[in-house]
C-alpha cells in the first residue's frame, strides 16, 4: 500500500511536473557552487561565527520556510532530509531566488535595461534566524506589489486546476462562428466556467453535451476573448482556438515565468510613472502611487521587439521633426527614390533623413523623449487606425500613444504656463520642446501574464519569444502555440 502523502508534499510534487522536464532544482537557474558557498560563508560569519544555525526551533522554522518557494513558482527541496550545510544552502538559493529571481536577465534578454533589484541576503536571514521571524524575512524578500501577489495568487489558482486535471484539450480547426453547431463545443465549456469566463448561473442553463455555439456561450467566449487581448467578436476563429489550445499547466508555467521576470527588478518605484505593457500593447499611468489614466499603444513587431527598459524624460516635443534610424532609412525609404521622399516631406541633412513635422509626419504632434541608449520614444501617430485593432505589435519598436497629444496635456496640466506653451506650439506648428518641470519614470515591461482592470490573471501571447527563452534557461518545459507573427504595413515606416 502507498505510503500516505501530506498536502504540502502533494503539492510539491504537483510542482515540480509543472516545472520538469529539465535541470535538477540545485542545477537550474540557481547560484552556482562557489557562489552559493560564498553566501553560506557570510551567513555564517553574519551569524557570529556559529557553526549550526538549524537546532531546535530554527530548524522547524527553517522547514516551513522553504514552504513560501510553492506560492511563488518555485522548486524547492524537502527541508526534512536535509542536513546544516545542505539546509544553508537550501534557504539561501530560496532567499537569493526570491530577492533576485533565478537567472540573470542578461543571460536571457537582448534588450533589456532595468533597474535590478539588490539585498544583501545573508545578513539579513541571520539576523532573523536570530529573531526567530526567518519566514516573515523571506516572504518579504519576494516584491509585495497588488500585480505580483495576485500573479502568486493565479499560480496556485492554475496549478490547483491542473492538479485536478486541467480541462479538456481543445482540437484547432475551422472556426466556430455564432449560433453554428461544432463537436468541439463541449470541450469548451468546462474551461471557461473554471478560468471565470462562464458563471455558475449561466452554465446551469447550458447541456454539457450540446454543440450549439448559443448566445450564452458566446458571451463566455467574449469574455474570454477580452481577458486574451483579442477581438471580442465571439468567433472561434484561429487566435481564440491558439487560447483556448493552451493547457492549465501551460498557464501555471507562464505565471511561474513572469513571476521571475517580476523579482528582477526593484521593489521602489516612482509614484508618478507610465508603464507599458509590450506584450499587451497597453499603457497605464500612474500618481500618487495608483493608476488613474490607461490606453492603447502601438508597440515594436516580431522583427523589431520594443526593448525592456526603465528611464525618466523631463519634456514634451510639440510638433517633433523624424531623424530616422540609418537602418530604416537604408532598407524602407532611400530605395524608393527621392519622388517617395519629396511626397513625405523628407530631406537629407548630414547624411541622415530626416522627416519635416507636420500633420503626415511619423512621430504625430508630439514625442515624449526618454533618456536610453536604444533610442526608444513614445510619440504620437497619423496612423491612428491601429488603435483600434486587437493586435498591435506593429511599429519598428517605439511606442505610439493613442491621444498622445491628449496625454501630454494631462501631463503638463499641473502648471497652467508649460500646457499653455505647448497648445500655442502645436497651433503654431514650431517644433518646441516644453519641460515637464519633473522627471517622469517610464518603464517598458513585458507581461505575458498579469491582472487585468477586473483583478483577473490576463494572458498575452510571447510575440518576442521572451517566454520560451527564459523557460529554457529554468528548464521549464513550455508548449505554447506559435503566436501572431503578422509584420507592419509596408507603407508604414514610422518608429
Amino acid at each position: 500500500m502507498a505510503a500516505h502523502r501530506s498536502p504540502l508534499l502533494n503539492r510539491r510534487i504537483l510542482l515540480a511536473s509543472l516545472l520538469a522536464p529539465g535541470p535538477s532544482w540545485a542545477q537550474t537557474g540557481m547560484p552556482a557552487g562557489s557562489s552559493v558557498q560564498r553566501l553560506a560563508t557570510d551567513f555564517y560569519a553574519a551569524s557570529g561565527g556559529r557553526r549550526s544555525a538549524w537546532s531546535g526551533p530554527a530548524r522547524q522554522e527553517a522547514i516551513r520556510a522553504l514552504a513560501l518557494a510553492d506560492r511563488h513558482g518555485l522548486p524547492a527541496p524537502d527541508g526534512l532530509a536535509l542536513d546544516e550545510a545542505e539546509l544553508t544552502r537550501a534557504i539561501l538559493t530560496l532567499a537569493e531566488a526570491l530577492a533576485h529571481g533565478r537567472v540573470d536577465p542578461a543571460t536571457v534578454e537582448t534588450l533589456w535595461e532595468m533597474d535590478r533589484n539588490h539585498i544583501d541576503t545573508p545578513p539579513l536571514l541571520a539576523k532573523a534566524v536570530e529573531d526567530g521571524t526567518l519566514i516573515e524575512t523571506m516572504a518579504g524578500l519576494a516584491p509585495q506589489d497588488r500585480g505580483y501577489q495576485g500573479l502568486c495568487d493565479g499560480f496556485l489558482r492554475y496549478r490547483g486546476i491542473a492538479d485536478r486535471g486541467g480541462w479538456p484539450a481543445f482540437a484547432l480547426g475551422a472556426t466556430i462562428e455564432p449560433f453554428a453547431s461544432d463537436p468541439r463545443i463541449p470541450a469548451i465549456l468546462p474551461r471557461l466556467r473554471v478560468e471565470g469566463d462562464l458563471s455558475d448561473a449561466a452554465a446551469s442553463m447550458l447541456y454539457p453535451s450540446a454543440v450549439e455555439y448559443g448566445s450564452v456561450l458566446q458571451e463566455a467566449v467574449r469574455a474570454f476573448q477580452v481577458r486574451h487581448g483579442l477581438e471580442a467578436d465571439a468567433r472561434i476563429g484561429p487566435a481564440t482556438q491558439r487560447a483556448l489550445s493552451i493547457s492549465a499547466e501551460d498557464r501555471a508555467r507562464q505565471i511561474a515565468l513572469n513571476l521571475e521576470r517580476r523579482r528582477w527588478l526593484k521593489r521602489d518605484v516612482a509614484p508618478e510613472r507610465i508603464e507599458v505593457n509590450t506584450a499587451a500593447s497597453i499603457m497605464v499611468y500612474w500618481k500618487d502611487g495608483r493608476p488613474v489614466h490607461s490606453m492603447r499603444v502601438v508597440t515594436g513587431d516580431a522583427d523589431n521587439p520594443t526593448p525592456s527598459l526603465e528611464r525618466p524624460f523631463a519634456s514634451v516635443v510639440a510638433n517633433p521633426p523624424w531623424t530616422v534610424p540609418t537602418s530604416i532609412a537604408q532598407r524602407e525609404i532611400l530605395p524608393r527614390g527621392p519622388a517617395y521622399m519629396r511626397a513625405n516631406n523628407m530631406t537629407i541633412q548630414n547624411g541622415m533623413v530626416v522627416q519635416r513635422a507636420g500633420p503626415n509626419a511619423a512621430l504625430g504632434q508630439v514625442k515624449f523623449e526618454l533618456q536610453d541608449s536604444y533610442a526608444i520614444f513614445l510619440h504620437d501617430t497619423p496612423s491612428r487606425g491601429a488603435f483600434d485593432q486587437s493586435f498591435r505589435h506593429l511599429s519598428h519598436g517605439c511606442v505610439r500613444v493613442q491621444d498622445a497629444v491628449g496625454f501630454a496635456r494631462l501631463l503638463l496640466a499641473p502648471d497652467p504656463d508649460r500646457l499653455a506653451r505647448f497648445d500655442e506650439a502645436l497651433d503654431s506648428g514650431r517644433t518646441v520642446r516644453v519641460a515637464t518641470g519633473r522627471p517622469i519614470d517610464v518603464r517598458l515591461l513585458y507581461w505575458t501574464a498579469f491582472l487585468d482592470g477586473q483583478g483577473r490573471v490576463a494572458f498575452r501571447e510571447d510575440i518576442y519569444r521572451r517566454d520560451a527563452r527564459l523557460a529554457g534557461a529554468l528548464g521549464i518545459a513550455l508548449r505554447l502555440p506559435r503566436p501572431d507573427e503578422r509584420r507592419a504595413d509596408a507603407n508604414d515606416v514610422g518608429p
